[in-house]
């Protein structure tokens, strides 16, 4: 499995607190396929048909207020960047947190409050 370059869109998320109605939807209309994250509840991985490795998720949101789609930018230093962004004009959202397995992500918002997420993997 090869990582995306760095600076570009390299994961999404939908965010649904009706998880099965989004996911038949866009398997239905894309073909995508779905497996539970098995180092995550309440999240499942979105697969494409001949894809060598998830490309998204779909996060379970409690309630309506909770449903988005975000896509994830993948950069060298989760920190650094959001400090840049801060410097262009950008809101942290969500400032950098780093899960269990080493995946380090922050939620930015741009000038025009446009949500968007950034992340370094897991080494």
């Amino acid at each position: 499995m090869t990582i995306p370059a760095e600076n570009t869109v390299a994961w999404f998320q939908i965010g649904s607190d009706k998880p099965a109605e989004v996911e038949k939807f866009y398997g239905d209309l894309f073909g995508w396929n779905f497996t539970p994250d098995p180092d995550s509840a309440g999240y499942d991985l979105i697969g494409y048909p001949g894809g060598q490795a998830p490309s998204g998720g779909v996060a379970h949101s409690p309630d309506a207020s909770g449903n988005h789609a975000t896509f994830f930018v993948l950069v060298r230093d989760v920190a650094a960047t959001v400090a840049a962004a801060e410097g262009f004009g950008g809101k942290v959202l969500v400032p950098p947190i780093t899960s269990e397995n080493g995946l380090v992500f922050a939620h930015i918002l741009d000038p025009s409050g446009n949500n968007f997420g950034i992340f370094t993997p897991a080494p």
